[in-house]
Parts: structure tokens; C-alpha cells; sequence
């Protein structure tokens, strides 16, 4: 696993949707050649951006292929593949990595709540059963339980191919302690937008962005002047796309996000339910901040 560096930005890809609720493959391949030619760093299809929770495992297996696919080797895949069931995490994750994903992205059980313990067995049996780099993904405000820095170290101890960290949890203590504990041996990325710049001052070596999928050049961007040592126009770049990070989460997320990409022309707005497309009110916030970035560019 040695070998397998996370290092810039990454895009959670959405999964665009047809009229009539399936997916819209034309505007999912096109959006993957979007990322790539925008200089993103790599592509995470089925994360929770992607509404993996309402997907079938068979629409899982064929964004990620698709997702392969295009990429054509160019970046790596990690595949989102966790869920609240070890056993269903397990297939899942195999399932990804044969059909060509690079690595795979275990989101934290949700709604089962486990303890700190439970969280390490279910990681740890994850990782122990496939043949690949596995990145934890932690989001509390989502799933309900949050992997404390302890329970981290452990994971690392007993799991060699737990190879990265996504931290959503909108804490930049959190970032730090673990890049005390842990150095150089977990990857730390940002999973939260606006504090990405933040997270990499104390050693975050990128994002697995939302804003990316409408902006992936300019998010890179950042993330690439932060990695080269130029924070004072890494901070420039940050701080003019924070009105357009703070407007993707004006509603729960991905529904902004789809919205930003229909205003576009992209896709559809459509999520599934139980979520529903983003209120006209957030619409009008939106344009008004998109129009507002793009005019400073």
C-alpha cells in the first residue's frame, strides 16, 4: 500500500438522474470527463454525495465501472462502498476494487450507532477482507457516531491497508491531533469545502470536495498552491470561493450541489427521496453566488 499516495483534490461525484429517476449516464460520463480535464486529482463515485443510500448495489457496481472507465487510468478511483451493514461493506468493497476502483471509501456505520470499539471491529474486518487501500470516512453530523483519534490509532495498528482519513467533521483540532498521533502513516484530507486551507495548514494534504463537481480547476487550485507552500494565494483563492462552499450547504447536501450543476446545463436537479431538489429560495442564493465567484475569476 506504500505505493498508493492521496495527495490534492478530489471530487464526490454527484450521480445525475434521468426525468424519470435513473440514472442519467451520459451526464455522469461527461461530468467524470469534466473533473479530469478541470486538473482534479482523483474521483469518488458512491460517496454520500453521490445518494449512495438510495442506490441499488447493481447502480453502485456501474458508476463505478463507468467511473473507471472514463478516467482511463488518468486519476484514481476510490469508490465510495460503505454502508451500515460490515457484511454489505465487505461485498460492496470487493465488488469495487475488482471492477478497477483504486481504493475504496468506507463511510462510519450509520444510524446503528456503535461504540468506539464496534467501529474499529467493523473497519478492521473491512480491511482485512479485501485486497486494496481502504479510506474511513467520518461525518458525524450524518451518521450519527463520530471515530474519536483513539479508536483511529487503533484501526492503524491492527489494518495496514487503511491508508487515509476523510474528516468531516468541521474540526480543525481534530485534523491536527491526528496528524500528531499518527504523522506521516494516515492521510488526512479535508471532507468539509471551507476548511480546507485550514485543515492542510496543520497537515490535511487535500479535500474530497462537493464545490469541485461545478468548480474542479479552481478548487484544485487552492489545494495545489497550499501543497507547493503558498498559502498567502492559496488563502486569496480560498476566501473568494467561501460565499460559493457556504451556498452547496444551504440545504442538505446534494441537493444545492445538483442544483449549481443544472444551472449549468449539466444535469438535472433531481435527487431521490426522501430528499427532494433544492427550494427556489436556495436556487436564487445560489446563482446569485455563482454569478458573484465567476465575476471576480
Amino acid at each position: 500500500m506504500s505505493t498508493f499516495e492521496l495527495k490534492g483534490a478530489y471530487t464526490a461525484l454527484v450521480t445525475p438522474f434521468t426525468e424519470a429517476g435513473e440514472i442519467d449516464v451520459p451526464a455522469f460520463e461527461a461530468l467524470v470527463e469534466r473533473q479530469i480535464s478541470g486538473g482534479i486529482a482523483g474521483l469518488v463515485p458512491c460517496g454520500t454525495t453521490g445518494e449512495t443510500p438510495t442506490l441499488t448495489d447493481a447502480e453502485q457496481l456501474d458508476l463505478v465501472r463507468r467511473a473507471v472507465a472514463v478516467a482511463g487510468g488518468r486519476v484514481p478511483v476510490i469508490a465510495g462502498t460503505g454502508s451500515f451493514s460490515t457484511k454489505k461493506s465487505i461485498e460492496a468493497s470487493r465488488r469495487a476494487l475488482e471492477a478497477g476502483a483504486s481504493a475504496v471509501m468506507v463511510v462510519m456505520p450509520y444510524y446503528s450507532k456503535p461504540t468506539q470499539e464496534g467501529l474499529v471491529q467493523h473497519i478492521t474486518a473491512v480491511a482485512s477482507a479485501v485486497e486494496g487501500p481502504v479510506v474511513l470516512y467520518n461525518i458525524p453530523g450524518r451518521t450519527g457516531v463520530d471515530l474519536g483519534v483513539d479508536a483511529t490509532v487503533q484501526i492503524c495498528e491492527r489494518a495496514a491497508n487503511v491508508v487515509a482519513t476523510k474528516e468531516a467533521t468541521g474540526n480543525v483540532l481534530r485534523c491536527q491531533e491526528l496528524k500528531r498521533r499518527l504523522g506521516d502513516r494516515l492521510t488526512v484530507l479535508s471532507g468539509d469545502d471551507g476548511l480546507t486551507l485550514p485543515m492542510m495548514a496543520v497537515g490535511a494534504a487535500g479535500v474530497i470536495s462537493v464545490t469541485s463537481n461545478v468548480y474542479p480547476a479552481q478548487v484544485s487550485e487552492v489545494v495545489r498552491l497550499a501543497l507547493a507552500g503558498d498559502f498567502a494565494g492559496a488563502r486569496r483563492k480560498h476566501l473568494a470561493m467561501l460565499p460559493v462552499h457556504d451556498a452547496m450547504f444551504i440545504e442538505a447536501n446534494p441537493g444545492p450541489v445538483k442544483a449549481a450543476c443544472a444551472l449549468k446545463g449539466w444535469m438535472r436537479a433531481d435527487v431521490r427521496l426522501p430528499l427532494v431538489a433544492a427550494s427556489e429560495g436556495t436556487r436564487g442564493k445560489l446563482a446569485a453566488a455563482l454569478q458573484s465567484y465567476e465575476a471576480g475569476l
